[in-house]
């Protein structure tokens, strides 16, 4: 059995699976066939499947529902009321389950508070999402990524720092020394 932690005053239906020190807070619900893994902490006031997979390592702030339709990789990061859809189309009168359309974020993603994310994308390992940016679109690993619709402004290193680059669209990330370079429009990581 998993070593794992629910406030009192979380719901866990049947058919759920939580690797072991595991974090749910307070008036949360996991739905059934969800799976979650190791290490997550999850905040006050979530909603979490059906029928969602969950990394190792995924934080999950406050007042965050996570569709059916959702996976996230290790190591994700969702900021205080962001929001996920799962259908392009709603309508209250007609029910589109079988439309439910997949969002993946990648390894090491971050979603700021507030940000909307639309249906049926991709999120890139490492991607920065800014506070309040409605992303629509496939973003690539390691963008930094704001506004209304969210338009790429620049690259961020793995450690989430804004990376400066030199004439050889190379960069270096001062906080742990890992370098980057720009090639074909997308951000390596140079080992």
């Amino acid at each position: 059995m998993a070593d794992f932690f629910a406030h009192e005053s979380t719901y866990i239906d049947k058919d759920v699976t939580i690797g072991d020190h595991t974090k749910i807070w307070h008036f949360s619900h996991v739905l059934s066939g969800s799976v979650i893994g190791m290490n997550c902490s999850f905040g006050q006031n979530c909603v979490i499947g059906p029928n969602v997979t969950i990394g190792n390592g995924v934080k999950v702030q406050n007042n965050i529902s996570i569709y059916e339709g959702v996976e996230c990789e290790d190591d994700v990061f969702l900021g205080p009321s962001m929001v996920f859809t799962n259908v392009i189309n709603p309508r209250a009168f007609i029910t589109r389950r079988e439309e439910f359309k997949k969002t993946l974020l990648k390894k090491g993603c971050s979603i700021g508070a507030n940000a909307t994310i639309v249906c049926g994308i991709t999120i890139g390992e490492y991607a920065l999402i800014g506070s309040g940016a409605v992303v629509n679109r496939d973003v690539k690993s390691y963008s930094l990524m704001v506004g209304v619709p969210a338009k790429q402004i620049g690259w961020v290193s793995r450690a989430g720092n804004t990376l400066i680059f030199d004439h050889n669209d190379e960069a270096i990330d001062e906080y742990d020394g890992s370098k980057y370079k720009i090639e074909n429009d997308l951000l390596k990581e140079v080992l």
